[in-house]
């Protein structure tokens, strides 16, 4: 099954390249750094599409507690802040979900 794969990859390639505009409007950042950001978020689109849904709305809810698990995963291993009890919480209640949307007997 590609989804899973897909929707990780797409995680990374979304933060990374969120990250590069972040870089340059907040940490004072070369502009030159959104050429790889922009290529990112061109995969992070990509990649979605690769998702097994009949659905692009379902496909991009699901999408949603993985994003933020991998932007947790980011915050502790980018920039060195552990997630607290909360943060974790808080993606665990909503990776449920996205489980629930991806997996859920749709009628379409």
């Amino acid at each position: 099954m590609i989804t899973p794969a897909a929707y990780v990859g797409a995680a990374i390639a979304e933060i990374a390249g969120c990250f590069a505009f972040w870089a340059w409007l907040r940490l004072g950042k070369s502009v030159w750094w959104l050429v790889p950001g922009m290529a990112s978020l061109a995969l992070f689109a990509y990649l979605l599409t690769l998702v097994d849904s009949e659905a692009a709305g379902r496909a991009y809810a699901a999408y949603g507690g993985i994003y933020i698990m991998a932007s947790l995963g980011w915050l502790w291993s980018v920039e060195g802040i552990e997630p607290d009890r909360w943060d974790l919480a808080g993606a665990l209640i909503c990776l449920i979900g996205a489980v629930v949307i991806l997996i859920g007997p749709h009628e379409i």
